[in-house]
């Protein structure tokens, strides 16, 4: 896992010179068959002198569209836009290469609006798949998720039309059972579900709890049945393999064929920078073959998608290189390890991944003001919360932690 830092100077030119290799709306190409333009310029400014060092704002205003898959091809989808989508593929070989270890040139993938697009975009595939490979019924194809997981699961089955089969976890480790497990594939296969999609959970969303992949590989291996795995890792992506060297979480794992990753989570990119990896030989189950104006076609749920994006994905992870963002991580980590030892010595109960920067803190130590006055997410708030969460992300300051501490010890003193 290693690559260059650049300098401000160099993402800047590398930038720029990507832009250039674009066709500008507002320069002297003829471009007439392109139903998009610059940003309105009666509120966006074009020529603002202070676009000259702004890259991704640059972009935003120059509004390249990326539509379609560009690692599929070295050739542009849409030539107009030839620079930065070029961008978009070192971008997409970068992650799955570098972080997630995949092996050169084998993997595809694209910047998707997020988790919840990248979470769906696997289901389509693997659902195609299944359809367009063994003849599969819809009936007989199901998607398989922890009760943990983030809701992009059921809102993807839903609107494949896929069954659900939702497992119990531990109260406790966030694990889930055996028994949940063998009993609830066991019903399925008699039910009749031949075909499985595995979810499995990279940092879930409330605990940032991480599945056992190779325990599910293991199993469903052992159960002599057809099944893909996709890794929710929206965000544990960006974190957990630059924490834990020991991770499982890779492309040369042979369980993992795909992987999601979120950039507006822990790469502090804008809304709408999620990552969809996939092994090569499986997005052409997804063709839209109707999409012929297009060339190169289009197998994405989005369809046209904004270069800018990439490009704040791509900007980011350059600049801080690999050995720069390994320890942003671990600065991290460290804080949220202070957090813990003093939960511990005030004795309130918690759940923790140790190489995740997310607490989850049993609700019963935790009053409602203490829990408004920080902003701490619950499990629900639709019925009395459980558990509450705090996140450390990098905006959170160690005298806002010293806070929240003190008075939280308060609080706890005050009732025993």
């Amino acid at each position: 896992m290693y690559w260059k830092k650049l300098s401000h100077e160099d993402v800047k030119k590398r930038i720029f010179t990507a832009l250039d290799e674009n066709l500008d709306y507002r320069g002297d190409h003829p471009i007439l068959g392109i139903p998009g333009t610059y940003l309105d310029t009666t509120e966006f400014y074009p020529d603002a002198p202070f676009l000259r060092d702004a890259p991704f704002m640059s972009a935003m205003v120059r509004n390249p569209n990326h539509i379609g898959v560009h690692t599929l091809s070295e050739v542009s989808v849409l030539e107009v836009f030839e620079g930065t989508q070029k961008i978009e593929r070192e971008l997409i070989n970068l992650c799955a290469e570098e972080i997630f270890q995949g092996d050169p040139g084998q993997q595809d993938g694209y910047v998707a609006t997020g988790g919840t697009e990248a979470n769906i975009q696997a289901m389509w595939v693997y659902r195609n798949f299944y359809q367009q490979a063994y003849g599969a019924d819809i009936s007989e194809i199901a998607v398989v998720y922890s009760v943990d997981s983030h809701y992009s699961m059921p809102k993807g089955a839903n609107l494949l039309n896929l069954s659900s089969i939702i497992l119990e976890v531990d109260e406790d480790s966030r694990q889930i059972t055996q028994e949940s497990l063998e009993s609830k594939i066991s019903q399925a296969r008699r039910d009749g579900i031949k075909y499985f999609i595995i979810i499995a959970n990279l940092s879930t969303t409330m605990f940032g709890s991480v599945d056992d992949i190779d325990r599910l590989g293991d199993f469903f291996t052992r159960e002599n049945v057809l099944f893909k795995i996709h890794v929710d890792a929206a965000y544990g992506g960006f974190i957990y393999p630059f924490t834990n060297e020991m991770s499982r979480f890779s492309f040369q794992n042979p369980y993992i064929n795909s992987i999601t990753a979120d950039g507006h989570k822990m790469l502090q990119t804008p809304y709408g920078t999620g990552l969809f990896l996939i092994r090569k030989g499986y997005l052409h189950h997804v063709c839209t073959n109707e999409a012929q104006y297009i060339p190169g076609k289009d197998y994405t749920l989005s369809g046209s998608r904004s270069g800018a994006n990439a490009i704040s994905m791509w900007m980011i992870l350059k600049i801080h290189g690999s050995e720069g963002w390994k320890y942003k991580m671990a600065s991290l980590l460290d804080s949220t390890e202070r957090i813990c030892k003093k939960l511990e010595r005030m004795g309130v109960e918690y759940f923790r991944d140790p190489y995740l920067n997310i607490i989850t803190m049993k609700a019963r130590y935790i009053s409602h003001s203490i829990a408004k006055k920080y902003h701490l997410v619950a499990d629900s708030y639709e019925f009395e919360p459980k558990w509450y969460k705090i996140v450390v992300m990098p905006h959170v300051k160690p005298g806002t932690i010293d806070s929240f501490l003190m008075d939280l010890q308060g609080e706890l003193k005050s009732k025993s």
